[in-house]
């Protein structure tokens, strides 16, 4: 799948805004262009912008490249850009498995995107059928939560595969407690699923 045609097009024509220090090679003792103090105190630089050391080591952790990983301020953060990268304003719409996560309906109440709900199964697994019986065109993102919050239990891998390899948007695997479990997550299903 082109997820490139699934990006919003204001979204894809953004210029990036780029600092100096994103954009400067090499090592300096003073960067009075960002406005910061020449003293050694320890808390006297701006960290790097593009988080490149802390990456690297989530990176070799997780058994991923440093450019799959995104860091943000928190889940809610990752949460409210996707909704916003890829569902046009009360034309596109998401879909939520209650019981499940509040803030998915927070990010698309912001965004001004309709939050459709296909409960999960009476085993707490993703209604897969139900899911992509529902799907129109407009339909950008699935959020799946895993382990899920509030119920505590991992979806099943194999309803996250079927998902992915059937549903014609973006499905989101919201694995903010998996490091408390002693399944690895879906980051085994990311050879199959990124070209």
């Amino acid at each position: 799948m082109d997820i490139q045609r699934l990006v919003r097009p204001n979204i894809l024509k953004l210029v990036p805004y780029s600092s100096a220090r994103s954009e400067f090679k090499g090592s300096a003792d003073i960067f009075l262009d960002a406005n910061e103090n020449p003293f050694q105190t320890g808390l006297n630089r701006y960290p790097d912008p593009l988080q490149r050391a802390l990456k690297a080591r989530i990176a070799e952790l997780k058994g991923v490249s440093p450019e799959q990983i995104f860091l943000g301020n928190g889940s809610d953060e990752a949460i409210d850009l996707v909704v916003r990268i890829f569902c046009e304003p009360r034309q596109d719409h998401i879909f939520i498995l209650p019981p499940t996560y509040g803030m998915y309906q927070v990010a698309a109440d912001i965004a001004d995107v309709e939050a459709r709900q296909v409960s999960l199964t009476p085993d707490f697994q993703p209604d897969v059928a139900a899911i992509l019986a529902a799907a129109t065109p407009a339909s950008r993102i699935v959020f799946v939560c895993s382990p899920n919050n509030p119920t505590g239990n991992l979806a099943d891998p194999e309803a996250i595969r079927r998902l992915a390899s059937t549903f014609q948007g973006i499905v989101v695997v919201d694995e903010a407690y998996i490091d408390f479990s002693t399944h690895t997550g879906a980051l085994e299903l990311l050879p199959e699923f990124l070209t």
